[in-house]
């Protein structure tokens, strides 16, 4: 790389390795227990939910947005927010600061991490953490532009065996073929697990969680919606259950568990709809979880609001494609898609189920069309990628109270900036 893409290059990996370098030191110093949370999809949502369940008992460390690159990753150990890669006498304050803070008593007995992964070979980055658990949330489809194959994509996330202590794997969403020869505890809702879980009473206000365990049953009702929702709290309470938590313990934090911002949180609607707010990313797996969770709901009308999936490479027009033959017309009111690629390719295989389909290029005559359409008490699924479809702004649109606005993701004044630009 030439000029200031290769001074940002090397300065970001300047950068990592002194900060990296600080959290070894940190864990050499102070006996703090590192889980971390990696996979193809569901890593937030997982990652919070352990933060929240662990903190009913012992001090926790986390943040609360996707902090999973190199650069972001050792800041959470030490609290801070990541400023611009360009503001040097920031970033000298933040190694300043961590040098003070290695001289005290680090006040966290948990540190909760996510990692992320855009393309090959970044997975290896994270060796020196050396979590005490690693979860594996899923190998699905993700970064296709950069990974190809989903073979490619199992092998980097299957990096974290390399220098994970123990490692947690969903093996409902992990090819049992990626796992010979590693040792690992499981966890699941649809296969034999040592955490083994299973669902009942599902409404849109959340289900019931129970979940076998070497020591017995758990029990809780959780606010978390769909598989994804069990599986996440599924993990949150057999990482709980490993350090040491009781039962009575994990159970309440399991039902004072929050659906977080745009990853299926409930809205209330205009003419009384129930709005799905599913906006943060989009892949073809959660797609069809979100799905999933629409067609179960008992709504008198149910509406799918489906944006582009970006960054899928050669794979896009198949994985669009799939997505819309996934829309089952007995099930959907109507489909309507946003972007250039949900447009192009998910709207006439929807089409040709036999779904109800329109399309539209901006959220402003998305929502529009669907306030038109909604019937009381309907129930609206917003779903797709974030950089250029940007689907919150679909729902805050349909928004019963305008002040939920504050509960969508990306509503900060640069990410309010970022989406100016692009209609413009």
């Amino acid at each position: 790389m030439r000029g200031w893409a290769g001074i940002k290059a090397r300065g970001k990996d300047l950068l990592a390795r002194v900060l990296e370098r600080q959290v070894q030191e940190l864990r050499y110093r102070h006996p703090v227990t590192v889980v971390a949370v990696a996979g193809s999809v569901g890593k937030t949502t997982t990652k919070l939910a352990i933060a929240r369940v662990l903190g009913a008992d012992v001090r926790v460390r986390y943040q609360e947005s996707n902090y999973n690159d190199r650069l972001t990753v050792p800041l959470v150990f030490f609290g801070h927010s990541a400023p611009s890669i360009w503001n040097l006498p920031a970033w000298l304050r933040i190694i300043g600061a961590n040098i003070a803070m290695l001289e005290h008593d680090y006040p966290y007995d948990v540190v909760v991490v996510e990692l992320g992964t855009d393309a090959p070979g970044q997975m290896k980055q994270f060796a020196y953490l050396q979590p005490d658990i690693t979860v594996l949330t899923a190998i699905a489809e993700e970064h296709m532009v950069n990974f190809g194959t989903l073979s490619a994509v199992a092998k980097e996330e299957m990096a974290v065996f390399a220098y994970s202590r123990a490692v947690l794997v969903n093996v409902d969403t992990v090819d049992a073929g990626y796992l010979v020869g590693c040792d690992y505890q499981s966890y699941a809702l649809h296969r034999a697990a040592d955490f083994r879980a299973a669902t009942s009473d599902f409404h849109l206000g959340g289900q019931k969680l129970q979940i076998r365990t070497s020591s017995g049953m758990l029990h809780a009702p959780i606010r978390y919606l769909g598989e994804q929702g069990a599986y996440a709290a599924s993990a949150a309470a057999a990482i709980a259950t490993r350090l040491g938590l009781d039962k009575a313990q994990i159970e309440t934090a399991l039902a004072g568990l929050e659906p977080f911002a745009g990853r299926l949180q409930v809205l209330r609607g205009v003419k009384g709809a129930t709005l799905l707010d599913d906006t943060y990313n989009a892949s073809p797996a959660s797609m069809r979880a979100a799905l999933d969770v629409l067609y179960a709901s008992s709504a008198s009308q149910r509406i799918a609001v489906l944006g582009s999936m970006n960054e899928l490479g050669d794979y896009a027009r198949e994985a669009h494609e799939q997505i819309g033959a996934y829309c089952d017309p007995a099930k959907l009111d109507c489909v309507v898609t946003l972007g250039v690629d949900a447009g192009r390719w998910l709207a006439p295989a929807a089409r040709d189920r036999g779904c109800v389909v329109e399309s539209f290029a901006s959220q402003a005559d998305c929502a529009s069309y669907v306030r038109k359409r909604l019937k009381k008490q309907a129930a609206v699924l917003c779903k797709g990628s974030q950089n250029g479809v940007f689907a919150e702004e679909v729902v805050k649109q349909l928004l019963a109270d305008p002040r939920d606005a504050s509960r969508l993701v990306r509503q900060s004044p640069s990410w309010m900036r970022q989406k100016r630009a692009v209609r413009d």
